[in-house]
């Protein structure tokens, strides 16, 4: 039998040998062991192989999504060519995070795998509070619209429940429907401005905000921030004192969003990393 060289690509060598299997994900688990060297017999088979191209283009683009997120364990295994667990971090952390409702979580949320069980219970008991929990998971995966139904379901049923006007004042904000979250939630801060530890009235100035109503929105924001540290908060109100011109304050709140997250805790960090990266090109532009 013809002996084969190490250096030889392994599509090249599992041809020779008469097997089938294309050997991308064969040719990294040999790098990543050291069987192959990187030469530019490797190499080679790199630029020639368009799924392998591929594969290394979509490990470079976790690699800077992680180091972006500070998730620095999992960038180190992205780093050293580990391709499935690129595949894991993909499905794990970087499509967990819905971009429509990222940074604007609700207090205390967290990732419910309850749909099928509340989907069950609205078949059979058809209750207000099933329907607005279902409308929390949707809006926290990012799928406003059932959030929608299932919250304006819960007020048929419950027209009075603050929690499920202030949670369908938000959904419609994310929408991009201001006008219409306006009344939700103008009085729900009305009837608590303290509602669900200030999160309701940083949904009424981020509204008042998409309506061109600056002033209104600032005097929100003040009140949130006098009350809370929020990053949330303290970077859309330097947003704001930005384009008014007041550069000195809107410094002043980028600041402290900064140095707040020096010291964070971690799960805190995760949960602010949005605004922090805003806070951080903010600075840039002051």
């Amino acid at each position: 039998m013809k002996k084969i060289s190490v250096l030889t690509p392994p599509l090249v060598r599992q041809q020779k040998c008469g097997v089938a299997f294309p050997g991308v994900l064969h040719f990294f688990a040999l790098t990543m062991f050291g069987d192959i060297p990187l030469s530019f017999e490797s190499l080679r088979f790199l630029l020639h192989s368009p799924i392998a191209l591929v594969l290394t283009l979509f490990q470079i683009w976790m690699l800077v999504d992680a180091i972006r997120r500070r998730e620095w364990i999992w960038a180190v295994f992205i780093a050293i060519g580990w391709i499935v667990t690129t595949f894991i971090y993909f499905f794990l952390v970087y499509r967990a995070a819905p971009s429509a409702t990222q940074g604007f979580e609700f207090p205390g949320a967290h990732d419910r795998r309850r749909i099928k069980e509340l989907q069950a219970q609205i078949h059979h008991l058809d209750k207000a509070h099933h329907h607005y929990q279902l409308g929390d998971i949707y809006f926290q995966k990012g799928k406003l619209s059932e959030a929608e139904k299932c919250y304006r379901a819960a007020l048929e049923r419950e027209p009075n429940d603050i929690n499920t006007r202030a949670h369908l004042g938000q959904c419609l904000l994310r929408l991009n429907r201001p006008a219409e979250a306006r009344p939700l939630l103008n009085a729900v801060v009305e009837e608590n401005p303290k509602h669900e530890y200030g999160y309701s009235m940083m949904a009424l100035a981020e509204t008042l905000s998409a309506l061109k109503e600056t002033d209104a929105s600032i005097d929100l924001w003040k009140q949130v921030t006098a009350a809370h540290s929020y990053a949330r908060a303290k970077v859309q109100l330097a947003e704001l004192y930005f384009a008014k011109g007041q550069r000195d304050l809107a410094a002043t709140e980028v600041k402290e969003v900064l140095d707040d997250d020096l010291y964070a805790p971690v799960f805190q960090r995760k949960r602010d990393r949005v605004w922090v990266r805003r806070a951080k090109s903010l600075r840039r532009k002051i």
